[in-house]
């Protein structure tokens, strides 16, 4: 740790603050959304995989009461800053970060366990990427140690049965999402993240139920900035005053 030069920053309008690496993966607004996006009740347990620095895990615990967060992360770098955010923070009853391969998951981790599962995943698959030598940007931008599929089984394993699934992807791999959760998640809801006016979405935030059978509904979404590059006022309520995102 302390030939690893870290920032400290603030999510949420400060509510939460987070150390992150300089040269590595860096936090914008995607752990922000799909924390915003579980709709989690008191005595819930979520499961953050691919947790990275601690970020989703700490914005939906601050947002959300009465819940336990356990994020799990590969990387022994980022689970030590995890560890140091969840302190810094002082969320250490809700959040655990746990260093562990979802390819082969610690045994603290039950299949069927947890009532949520989010997961910020690898946007670039194996063979599409550019790698960076930087192993910490590496493992967080590309599928390098596990799959897009071998993620989303993992995840199917970990929730119960009528818990949720949620992801936030690139947009142009949504094909992917859906075609592996067909017939396995139901009541399927896209959200698009429109970047600006006449902009293609690059994001999506998809959320499921295991073992439903209720129809996929695909949302108007909502659109990120201004024209003049400024966040709309919903995308403030989310990325600063910590709201929930509805998908209605």
């Amino acid at each position: 740790m302390e030939s690893l030069e870290v920032t400290e920053d603030s999510l949420m309008g400060g509510k939460v603050l987070l150390k992150q690496p300089v040269g590595a993966y860096r936090v914008a607004i995607d752990p922000i959304f799909l924390a915003a996006a579980v709709h989690a009740k008191p005595g819930d347990t979520v499961l953050d995989i691919g947790a990275g620095v601690g970020a989703a895990s700490l914005c939906l615990a601050r947002r959300l009461d009465g819940i336990k967060v356990i994020g799990l992360e590969l990387q022994r770098e980022y689970v030590r800053l995890a560890a140091e955010n969840v302190k810094l923070n002082h969320l250490q009853d809700r959040v655990e970060i746990l260093c562990g391969n979802l390819l082969k998951a610690p045994p603290r981790l039950a299949a069927g366990t947890f009532t949520h599962v989010m997961t910020n995943p690898p946007y670039v698959e194996h063979d599409k990427g550019r790698p960076s030598p930087n192993p910490l940007k590496r493992h967080a931008n590309i599928e390098d140690s596990a799959s897009f599929s071998e993620w989303a089984n993992f995840c199917l394993l970990m929730v119960k049965p009528k818990g949720t699934i949620t992801f936030i992807h690139r947009a142009d791999r949504l094909d992917h999402i859906l075609s592996f959760f067909a017939g396995k998640l139901g009541g399927i809801h896209i959200y698009p993240l429109w970047p600006g006016h006449g902009k293609a979405a690059k994001r999506v935030v998809v959320t499921g139920v295991k073992s439903s059978g209720a129809n996929l509904t695909l949302h108007q979404g909502m659109l990120l900035h201004h024209q003049d590059g400024k966040f709309t006022r919903e995308a403030e309520a989310i990325l600063r005053d910590g709201e929930s995102l509805v998908m209605g």
